[in-house]
C-alpha cells in the first residue's frame, strides 16, 4: 500500500524559508510523478509544483522562481523548498503520487492526475 508522509511545516514570518519533505513507501519510486498541493479551508486544492520520473518540473505562477521542488529516488523522498515566503502562502501542504504506476513523463499539478496524498503539513506565514 503506497504511504506519503510529510513533514516540515511551521509558522514562519514573511520573507523566510522552509523546508517540507515527504517520505514515501510501498511502491516503485523512481516512477511516479510527484506533486505539492496545497489548500485553504474553504478553498479547492491548488496545485504547487511537481516533478517527472525524470527530474523535469512544473509550477504555478504565484511560486515560481520561489519555491522548489526536487526528488531523492534513493532515499524515497520529495522535498518543497519554500523561499521568500508570503502570507498568502498559508495553507495545509499536501504531496502526492501520480495514479500511474508506471513510468511518468511530463510533470503536472493537476489534482486529477494523483491519487495517493499525504496526510498534509500546515505552513503559516505571519507578516
Amino acid at each position: 500500500q503506497a504511504q506519503l508522509v510529510e513533514s516540515g511545516g511551521g509558522a514562519v514570518q514573511a520573507g523566510g524559508s522552509l523546508r517540507l519533505s515527504c517520505a514515501a513507501s510501498g511502491f516503485s519510486f523512481d516512477r511516479p510523478c510527484l506533486a505539492w498541493f496545497r489548500q485553504v479551508q474553504g478553498k479547492e486544492r491548488e496545485g504547487v509544483a511537481g516533478i517527472d520520473c525524470i527530474g523535469e518540473t512544473k509550477y504555478a505562477d504565484s511560486v515560481k522562481g520561489r519555491f522548489t521542488i526536487s526528488r531523492n529516488n534513493l532515499e524515497e523522498t520529495f522535498d518543497l523548498q519554500l523561499n521568500n515566503l508570503k502570507p498568502e502562502d498559508t495553507a495545509m501542504y499536501y504531496c502526492a503520487r501520480s495514479r500511474s504506476v508506471e513510468y511518468c513523463y511530463g510533470a503536472s499539478v493537476q489534482p486529477e492526475s494523483y491519487n495517493y496524498w499525504g496526510q498534509g503539513t500546515q505552513v503559516t506565514v505571519f507578516s
